[in-house]
């Protein structure tokens, strides 16, 4: 009779999420064919930084944004975004503004 195989092929896995202030970054396996979302809650990081709301998600892998239910392959890091505070483009204007206005008083000394 064949034995049933119990082997789960396991694979390392990191999620890692960052506030202005500190980085964290979580190593452990999973098994073969865990998605995005699923290592995150299995991580248990949303506990430990209540802030991240697990119905609205913004995930990527190392940098580049993907889908919660996309695989994971060995190694890959998960990354928890945070949402943004200003539009980036609206930021940029600004600081271009202030660059310039400087540069304007600098002149009329």
């Amino acid at each position: 009779m064949l034995k049933p195989d119990t082997h789960i092929e396991r694979i390392t896995v990191e999620v890692a999420y960052a506030l202005p202030q500190a980085q964290t970054i979580l190593a452990f396996t999973v098994s073969v064919g865990t998605t995005a979302l699923e290592a995150v809650i299995q991580s248990g990081i949303a506990q430990q930084y209540p802030d991240i709301s697990l119905d609205h998600l913004v995930l990527g892998i190392f940098g580049k944004q993907v889908e919660p239910g996309t695989p994971l392959k060995a190694m890959d890091r998960v990354e928890i975004y945070r949402p943004l505070l200003a539009n980036p483009k609206e930021a940029r204007r600004q600081r271009a503004a202030a660059k310039n206005g400087k540069q304007t008083r600098l002149r009329e000394i």
